[in-house]
């Protein structure tokens, strides 16, 4: 597939964000033959938070890089338990991989940066973006840098700057009313203890209990092994109108999360106290529907353009997805003046899918009847897992762009 010809010189390519999203992003970008530079706001190149999931559709765009499975360390996830209940996850088992967040994150900067299809691409930390110019296709750094470019992705996340400079206001992200707890648990800590063998009988995946506590307001411990086995990740969630609190990210003591946990069945107990002293905790935001993703040479992609949250195990796969569609878009041969053209074809290719689950994964949080209902609707469920973005973006670039 071709654009135009193949002695057009590759694009330069400004990547804002070194993520999921950002490394994602680049890995595309490069084997379509770009030169890709990441500006990154932190000191050092590191992904926070405990274990993930990585769905079917993910995989299928990390299939395209050309990612090793065995690096994920993965574990597979047929199925949960909700207290004595066992459910398996039906057509789709061993559709899901448990992976420790920073083994997908290590995953994609060795295929960002590393021997590969395309130009290696670079990355520069304590690079903090302070202006960008969506026409000219230049960032201005905080040292006073400018860095110009043929397209800035904006991959910095629900508090992104790149999306203030793209729809010319801001818009913020704002409180869920959810807040998250994370934590991890070295799996040999708790071989042999009776009290905490329900975390490996059974199916292999998840384990959890949700506990309604009336008004909308609900508390979740959701449980499952990461890192080969090696790793037990402790998530808890609690939706309260006290989860609206200006404290968006730090730490809490594990003794508050044992008291806000104390009314749990005390086969729980064990895992809680197994926690560290100090538990990240963040607040879990929300990203309004924003009315475009593009302007001129600047495009959005993951959680700037359709923060999600987790109730979908979506959130870090949208952002691949994006990634992966917007590299079979801007293939070997676009020009510069091809990108304005391109980037609008992939908010339309995007934008109703991406939508639709930051809608949806909100919901899923907040309105009663409708928790858990990705997980009970297996057409939803078929409609987001088995969706193949790399062929989707294909199909779409041969009808839109694809020269005869």
């Amino acid at each position: 597939m071709s654009s135009n010809t193949t002695h057009d010189p590759p694009l330069k390519v400004s990547i804002v964000g070194a993520g999921i999203g950002g490394l994602s992003a680049a890995i595309a970008l490069r084997r379509s033959g770009h030169h890709v530079q990441i500006f990154e706001a932190a000191d050092a190149i590191e992904e926070v938070g405990a274990a993930i999931v990585v769905p079917l559709n993910a995989q299928y765009v990390l299939k395209s890089f050309g990612y090793s499975r065995e690096n994920l360390n993965s574990v597979n996830f047929y199925g949960w338990r909700l207290g004595n209940l066992e459910g398996n996850t039906g057509k789709w088992s061993s559709r899901y991989l448990l992976v420790h967040r920073s083994d997908l994150h290590t995953e994609l900067h060795r295929l960002a940066t590393g021997p590969g299809e395309g130009p290696p691409a670079t990355i520069h930390v304590s690079s903090k973006v302070i202006e960008c110019d969506t026409e000219q296709s230049i960032i201005t750094l905080s040292d006073g840098r400018g860095i110009s470019s043929d397209v800035i992705v904006g991959a910095d996340g629900v508090a992104s700057f790149v999306r203030t400079s793209v729809l010319g206001h801001a818009v913020k992200s704002e409180p869920s009313g959810l807040t998250i707890y994370r934590g991890l648990i070295e799996m040999h800590k708790l071989e042999g203890r009776a009290d905490v063998k329900w975390i490996q009988e059974g199916i292999s995946g998840a384990r959890m209990i949700i506990r309604r506590d009336g008004g909308g307001a609900w508390r979740m411990l959701f449980v499952y092994p990461c890192r080969g086995g090696t790793l037990l990740n402790v998530l808890q969630v609690v939706r309260s109108d006290h989860a609206y609190s200006t404290d968006w990210k730090g730490d809490e003591a594990r003794a508050n999360v044992l008291e806000t946990f104390s009314d749990f069945h005390p086969m729980f107990q064990p895992v809680l106290e197994g926690l560290d002293e100090r538990v990240m905790k963040w607040q879990l935001r929300k990203v309004p529907l924003l009315p475009t993703w593009v302007r001129g040479h600047a495009v959005l992609l993951g959680d700037a353009a359709h923060g999600t949250l987790p109730t979908m195990a979506q959130g870090s796969a949208m952002a691949i997805e994006d990634a992966g569609a917007l590299g079979v878009l801007l293939c070997a041969g676009t020009r510069r003046s091809d990108v304005p053209a391109r980037l609008a074809g992939y908010e339309s290719l995007r934008r109703e899918r991406g939508n639709f689950v930051n809608q949806e994964s909100l919901d899923q949080a907040i309105v009663p009847e409708k928790f858990g209902e990705f997980f009970r609707c297996e057409e939803m469920q078929q409609r987001i897992i088995e969706f193949d973005a790399i062929k989707a973006a294909h199909e779409y670039f041969e009808q839109h762009f694809a020269v005869n």
